[in-house]
């Protein structure tokens, strides 16, 4: 008989098929689930399964990727899944020890980093001699095999097998009612009490959001958190005279920079600030900095939500509403427009009458779909005969390798493979290979991104010039929005001096030169007193 049964795994959802064999397991059974029925299956919520005795084994539940909530591979949160397990353990009458292990990343390994955080957390040393390995997974089973623990087979071990949690759990995001009858009373109680069932449809069925909680895969997030950071400063310079005081919340708040500048205002010290960032690694380094006390104001919170679910906040609760650099992501990885004028529509249902809305974020130029002339230097780079159609087969440092060594102009042959927004250019026939005739709005947005080269795979998912002046205008009129004279779009000059003008010129197609169009746009929308 084993002293301890190792169930490492996410345990997001229990099943009543695992409290049948983690009995038998423990207690030394048979541990085919054909026979007999489910312990604790039919017990309800407020009641408990069989009785523990000293000579049954402890199941040590290791928690993995216990740092992780609200992504679709981890959509629970690990004190949800603990509270759970307490719940099942009392009801299948098994002695059981619920270890966090954080997630790591992917490594061979894995199995000692498990036993490691078991004897760090809950001081039990582990050994083949004391513990099997309940496990279902093969690949980390294998990975306890190789250490030489005895293993057991969980759903693995039963045929035709059973329906494993994580299936279970779809069934549920699928709104597929048999779920209920497949999970434990356990998940069930605990899901009903905090609204799990509600969270994980939200999650699993997120549009937008990845596996692990980020827009894209790609994405190098200490990059884009040290991005915002320094450009807060700036940020909250251009729109501080336009929050009104009250609840102020930014959206897409990204490490929380701006509202450290808020936080520090005098005159907003009796304001709640709040932050709803979707992407969990920018998340979590909010919560840190919270905890770290970064923030005087105790009025401050954090809440990690996709405002692309639905609405975030109650009618008319919110004063200030601040989003920087959001409505492009909204545009692009939504459905455009209809999804845009969905977010407006929520920002204006949220705020309050006489409450404002302040967006800064990149502008199409004006007459974005006309057909102007790029010339782009061949000098300062390699001119491939053609593009590589596999960058994202390629670790990340080789892609920004890659696209460093291109030529200005080859790498617009690049942007037009990667980019997920198609657009057409024609080459000039001019004996010189620098020149392509494309939609303004197309060579701007080739013109933004093209520096980006730490970031390409990611940057090329987004289109910095879908809406104009022209369009922002209408689209806040048509929502109800009055449009304060302080807003409209404008040019960063520093990207002209900098990104555009070395490498590249504007032409009419009679070869006419153009001025650098507009790369901004500040919008302050109030929502009148009167509504």
């Amino acid at each position: 008989m084993p002293r301890y049964l190792l169930f490492p795994g996410r345990h997001h959802l229990l099943t009543r098929f695992q409290a049948d064999y983690l009995h038998r397991l423990a207690t030394g059974g048979h541990h085919d689930a054909a026979d007999g029925d489910h312990a604790g299956a039919d017990a309800g919520p407020t009641g408990t399964g069989g009785r523990v005795t000293d000579d049954e084994a402890t199941v040590v539940w290791a928690v993995t990727s216990a740092n992780h909530e609200n992504t679709r591979r981890n959509p629970v949160p690990y004190h949800r899944r603990e509270a759970a397990i307490e719940r099942f353990s009392v009801l299948a009458g098994l002695r059981s020890v619920v270890v966090p292990v954080f997630d790591t990343a992917e490594t061979d390994r894995f199995a000692e980093v498990t036993l490691k955080n078991v004897a760090a957390t809950a001081g039990l040393e582990l050994t083949p001699a004391n513990t099997v390995v309940a496990c279902s997974t093969p690949q980390v089973a294998a990975m306890y095999a190789r250490l030489g623990f005895p293993l057991a087979g969980v759903e693995a071990d039963v045929d035709p097998t059973p329906a494993r949690p994580w299936d279970v759990l779809l069934r549920l995001a699928a709104d597929d009612p048999s779920w209920r009858e497949l999970a434990h009373p356990a998940t069930l109680d605990v899901y009903a009490r905090y609204r799990l069932d509600d969270l994980v449809r939200s999650v699993v069925n997120d549009p937008v959001v990845g596996d692990e909680g980020g827009l894209t895969a790609t994405r190098d997030y200490r990059t884009y958190a040290e991005a915002f950071a320094d450009a807060a400063q700036r940020k909250w310079a251009a729109v501080r005279e336009h929050v009104r005081p009250g609840r102020i919340v930014d959206v897409g708040c990204g490490a929380g920079a701006v509202l450290e500048l808020a936080d520090r205002e005098p005159t907003l010290r009796e304001s709640d600030l709040i932050g709803v960032e979707v992407a969990r690694h920018l998340y979590e380094e909010c919560v840190h900095k919270k905890a770290q006390g970064f923030f005087a104001n105790p009025n401050v919170f954090f809440y990690r939500r996709n405002v692309l679910g639905g609405a975030v906040f109650a009618p008319r609760s919110v004063d200030t509403t601040m989003t920087f650099a959001l409505t492009h992501e909204i545009w692009s990885y939504g459905d455009q427009m209809a999804s845009l004028r969905r977010f407006v529509q929520a920002i204006y249902d949220h705020t309050v009458p006489g409450g404002v809305w302040i967006n800064s974020d990149v502008c199409g130029p004006d007459g974005r779909d006309r057909t102007v002339r790029l010339r782009l230097s061949t000098t300062d780079g390699a001119n491939p005969a053609r593009p590589r159609a596999d960058l994202a087969s390629l670790p990340a440092d080789q892609v920004a390798a890659h696209l460093a060594g291109l030529s200005t102009r080859a790498r617009l042959d690049q942007f037009a493979v990667d980019y997920r927004f198609p657009f057409g250019f024609r080459p000039v026939d001019d004996g010189t290979g620098a020149v392509v005739e494309l939609p303004l709005g197309a060579a701007m947005d080739f013109l933004t991104r093209k520096d980006y080269t730490d970031n390409w795979l990611s940057e090329t998912q987004e289109e910095f010039c879908g809406l104009e002046w022209a369009d922002w205008k209408a689209l806040l009129a048509d929502v109800g929005f009055e449009v304060d004279p302080a807003s409209g779009p404008y040019r960063n000059d520093w990207i002209v001096t900098h990104r555009l003008a070395p490498t590249a010129a504007l032409s009419t197609v009679d070869g006419a030169p153009l001025h650098w169009p507009v790369t901004h746009v500040l919008l302050v929308a109030r929502r009148p007193v009167n509504t």
